[in-house]
């Protein structure tokens, strides 16, 4: 995932994820991709930024038209095997913030 979300006018809600890494992958980077692909399939998705640091510290947005839609993306019965897994697995620590966008501002120079 290289690019900036292509998201509509606000409103529209951001999950913000914040993660650290335990060390190795253990099927971290397959399970990210379905994460990926399957969160494009639910209604209300709009978009996905996500990075990781040389340090095991990430960041993934997820951009979705409504807290409705963030609850069921939620309660995926997918997502909450991944869910499952990060705790168990993949993360020393992660925290979950969600937010209504109400402004974006975007510039290419």
């Amino acid at each position: 995932m290289n690019s900036i979300a292509k998201t509509p006018r606000p409103p529209y809600y951001a999950a913000i994820f914040t993660s650290e890494r335990t060390e190795g992958d253990g099927g971290y980077g397959v399970m990210g991709d379905k994460m990926v692909e399957l969160a494009a399939q639910q209604s209300g998705f709009l978009g996905v930024e996500s990075v990781r640091d040389h340090n095991g510290v990430g960041i993934t947005v997820s951009y979705w038209e409504s807290l409705d839609a963030i609850k069921n993306w939620k309660h995926n019965e997918l997502h909450k095997v991944a869910q499952e897994k990060g705790k168990s697995e993949w993360y020393k620590t992660f925290g979950l913030r969600v937010s209504k966008v109400e402004r974006d501002y975007f510039f290419t120079v």
